[in-house]
């Protein structure tokens, strides 16, 4: 991606940034907040706030803003460097419009004393750097808040360097209910694996030797964990003693959960192994994700709410394995009235899963074909016959068990996005995102209606596809056998009224929540945002 050198309109008044709104009306706005003093950490959050989404091109704005609020009374306020020409130019470059750098007065105008302060939950700040920077997150909280509230943003982008930081800022725009949406973006990296920090300018060159010890000690301690030693006390104690052997001032060593932030016993799932140590006068943090496997996504639903569409082009976008198991459902479905079996009879279809060889396979086109006992029926499974028959024999404990037991063995090296009606509960409970996708009974029936209508089948009257798909949910809700239900850990998704690439923004931004780029990278970190 190019861009036009142009200056940063610089924006110094809330007049300023008001006007500024106005003339970008129509467009989406993404923000990147700064204390300054950029680097290539913040241009990249600025080239990634550049990326086109589903709503088009959006205008970014970059904020410089030493933030007095988030600094205790002997740490480094008044000697943050500054360099407002600087951080213009290196904005521009990579691809902010405007800048707006208010003073304190600006931004506060009644002052410290009679500011509104933001006070993120108790249970976040506990751990990592809470303990050692007190009030340090609620100062971080309340100015943002106040920009967000003066920006109003689409999009906001902060790195995931301070995940501490992130996941709380993440907790606050949820809680307070925020029209903003939150992308983490990877911690960029120096040559010998030292985070970008503004602070690196404090470090004389004997001390820029000592720093690169931090990384370099989660990166021991994540070949240590690979090889076994999983548990929090050797993790830490690998890191500290490394860190103290490179004349580092040590103040925590932790494994948390990413996302509570609590502290755990030992790595599971994907855990954080974050560090904060003094290295002469200057302050730095790092971390490293602990992920066992690759992620897998589980994506349920109700029949009929595009779950199929979507997640093909979701898996696609992140790079992930796309394991459809409606359509294996479907298959042995058209198995079973090719064979001229009931569908209501398991004991007749349990001697069919005995030699059954369902085949889910991607063409040159990039489209998934289904094959079953060497027979090809992408299209056949799709016709009204086996959908009328589906869920009846899906209800079957010997169908579900057979079939569970051939998707997790899928799923056994990870790195897939998995839609159904119990993938969530039933098949991956471990999934590391969880979507219950879904959509009204009369949405559901309009798309069910096209798609037959494209398929070339006759189109019944909407009020029968409605009759038939609430039925349907009726049979797949009660079924005593891994019934259709929002497993507890999932976030409900309603499509009605979205467009397919909003649907699917919507997934990366979900996915990004939980499985942090810093864990596992996947594709470009610009293709996730991109249009597909």
């Amino acid at each position: 991606m190019g861009f036009c050198f142009v200056p940063v309109r610089l924006l110094q008044t809330l007049a300023d940034l008001s006007d500024w709104r106005r003339g970008q009306a129509g467009r989406p706005l993404h923000f990147v907040p700064t204390m300054g003093s950029l680097h290539e950490g913040h241009q990249q959050l600025l080239r990634r706030a550049s990326a086109a989404v589903p709503a088009g091109r959006p205008a970014v704005l970059l904020s410089v803003f030493v933030n007095p609020l988030q600094f205790g009374p002997s740490e480094d306020f008044a000697r943050y460097p500054r360099d407002l020409a600087a951080d213009a130019a290196l904005g521009a470059a990579a691809g902010a419009d405007a800048l707006f750098a208010p003073s304190v007065a600006e931004l506060f105008p009644g002052g410290e004393a009679e500011l509104t302060a933001v006070v993120p939950p108790a249970g976040l700040r506990r751990s990592l750097c809470g303990p050692g920077r007190p009030g340090h997150f609620e100062g971080v909280a309340t100015v943002v808040c106040r920009l967000l509230a003066l920006v109003r943003p689409d999009r906001l982008l902060l790195g995931e360097k301070d995940w501490q930081q992130l996941t709380i800022l993440r907790r606050v725009v949820n809680d307070l209910a925020l029209p903003v949406t939150v992308q983490g973006c990877a911690t960029v990296r120096e040559a010998d694996g030292l985070a970008c920090s503004s602070r690196h300018r404090y470090l004389s060159a004997t001390e820029r030797g000592q720093a690169a010890a931090l990384p370099a000690a989660l990166q021991a301690a994540l070949t240590l964990w690979r090889g076994g030693s999983g548990s929090a006390e050797a993790l830490t104690a690998a890191v500290s003693g490394a860190l103290e052997a490179a004349g580092l001032g040590v103040e925590y060593v932790q494994l948390v959960h990413p996302l509570t932030l609590a502290p755990v016993p030992a790595a599971t799932g994907i855990s954080l192994l974050a560090a904060a140590a003094r290295c002469g006068s200057t302050r730095l943090i790092d971390h490293i994700f602990l992920m066992n496997r690759p992620p897998i996504v589980a994506i349920d639903g109700p029949a009929g709410a595009g779950k199929s569409t979507v997640t093909r082009a979701f898996a696609r976008r992140l790079g992930l394995v796309y394991l459809d198991t409606g359509a294996m459902y479907r298959a042995l479905t058209w198995w079973v009235l090719h064979r001229g079996v009931d569908p209501a009879d398991p004991t007749a279809i349990a001697p069919l899963l005995d030699d059954l060889d369902l085949r889910l396979e991607t063409d040159a086109a990039g489209e998934q074909r289904v094959r079953v006992n060497g027979h090809e029926v992408s299209a056949a499974i799709r016709g009204p016959e086996v959908t009328a028959q589906v869920s009846t024999v899906a209800a079957h404990a010997c169908v579900r068990a057979a079939l569970t037991r051939q998707q997790q063995a899928m799923g056994r090296r990870g790195g897939l996005v998995a839609e159904g009606r119990d993938i969530g509960t039933a098949v991956f409970p471990e999934a590391e995102c969880k979507v219950f996708l879904t959509a009204t009974v009369a949405e559901r029936a309009r798309r069910r209606a096209a798609d037959l209508a494209q398929r070339g089948f006759d189109v019944p009257a909407l009020e029968e596809l409605e009759a038939q798909i609430a039925e349907r949910d009726h049979r797949d809700s009660s079924r005593a056998e891994a019934p259709l239900r929002q497993a507890d850990d999932a976030v409900e998704l309603v499509t009605d009224g979205l467009a397919i690439d909003a649907v699917i923004q919507r997934l990366v931004d979900l996915f990004r929540e939980r499985v942090p780029e810093d864990a596992w990278r996947g594709p470009s970190p610009l293709q996730e945002s991109e249009t597909p």
